[in-house]
């Protein structure tokens, strides 16, 4: 058992760093590997609790980079969304629905390789459209964002104002499906409690390292590099639903 402790701590290293770098990646990276060990619901839960820290982590290393107006169009939507993903999220086969949503992202990659100049136009419809989208999935899936980062990268903005934004978002939309998930009666066990107290500070170390990788990224291929793990975290949903 001390050795789950071990592989979870790692994991939270890498998710938190990757979600450093590109605004997502916890929740992608760490769902499927924790669900091998831990029922559902408390993988949901460890997941979401992790998630709001490394989104906090982003929110404070960026923290000059929100954009108010973004973040209110993406998240409130998104609050109500999520709780109603998250309030169903046990009822619902999702097998076909995850491998739906990875061929989706899939192919808006290869899209946005064949036409780079793509760019939703930074409208409040538009942002409104896409945190209804991203608080439905996180809700159901306990996994959303790759499709934040699917929207709010084709806005093309700053590198800052891009993981800023995105972990504001995170933030407020997985304190949302946490409660929800916590009133309706799903616990951790004692030892994954007692795991906090290490995968929280691992989340930040990832978040720092992370950080610092993003920063040698030029801003003219960030978009690209964001476009690299969304093809990935398609990927992982179509072939491992």
């Amino acid at each position: 058992m001390e050795m789950q402790i071990v592989y979870i701590a790692l994991l939270s290293i890498l998710g938190s760093g990757i979600g450093a770098m590109t605004g997502f990646g916890i929740a992608t990276i760490m769902t499927p590997v924790l669900l091998l060990f831990l029922p559902l619901p408390e993988t949901l839960l460890l997941v979401g609790i992790i998630h709001v820290f490394g989104s906090l982590w982003q929110v404070l290393l960026f923290r000059e980079g929100i954009m108010w107006w973004l973040l209110l169009a993406f998240g409130a939507p998104g609050i109500i969304t999520s709780f109603i993903g998250a309030s169903i999220s046990l009822d619902v086969p999702k097998e076909i629905l995850s491998r739906a949503l990875g061929g989706f992202l899939i192919i808006y990659v290869l899209f946005i390789l064949v036409n780079p100049r793509f760019r939703l136009q930074q409208k409040t419809l538009t942002a409104s459209a896409g945190g209804a989208s991203y608080g439905f999935l996180a809700g159901i899936f306990g996994i959303g964002g790759a499709v934040r980062g699917m929207f709010l990268s084709a806005f093309d903005l700053p590198k800052a104002v891009y993981i800023a934004t995105s972990g504001a978002i995170a933030l407020v939309i997985d304190s949302t499906r946490i409660a929800t998930y916590y009133t309706g009666g799903t616990r951790l066990e004692p030892l994954m409690m007692f795991g906090l107290l290490i995968f929280i500070p691992a989340s930040l170390v990832g978040s720092v390292t992370g950080k610092k990788v993003v920063e040698r990224v030029p801003q003219d291929q960030f978009r690209i590099f964001v476009a690299v793990f969304i093809f990935l975290a398609g990927l992982d949903l179509a072939i491992f639903p």
